[in-house]
């Protein structure tokens, strides 16, 4: 007598934001967030804590998706990070934030002196 096993195949629990980011589950923590924590050498259990709504399910799905398709994952990453630095750059440069320290200094040195 044999015993017969059937396999579901599953997917990785990501959904597109309006932003294009990428969440997991129904919850907003990102893509980037859990395997920011993994790389970092957080365990699946330790990133379960971290961020409680996710399902320890999820991920490790999340973590085995990412190591069948690392290299797809870190264009995507990789492609976050510029489209972020040059979200920053230009407000830096259209809100003149680059001297804004320099400039709550001499606020606070001015209203000091009164």
């Amino acid at each position: 007598m044999s015993v017969q096993l059937q396999f579901k195949e599953t997917v990785p629990p990501f959904r597109l934001d309006e932003a294009g980011g990428i969440r997991i589950a129904e919850s907003r923590v990102t893509l980037d967030s859990v395997l920011a924590a993994y790389h970092s050498g957080a365990t699946p259990e330790e990133i379960s804590i971290q961020y409680s709504v996710l399902q320890l399910s999820d991920i490790y799905a999340t973590i085995a998706y990412y190591l069948s398709n690392n290299t797809q994952i870190d264009s995507y990453l990789e492609n976050r990070r510029l489209e972020s630095d040059e979200r920053r750059r230009q407000l830096l440069q259209k809100n003149n934030l680059g001297d804004f320290r320099a400039r709550l200094s001499a606020r606070k040195s001015s209203q000091d002196s009164d």
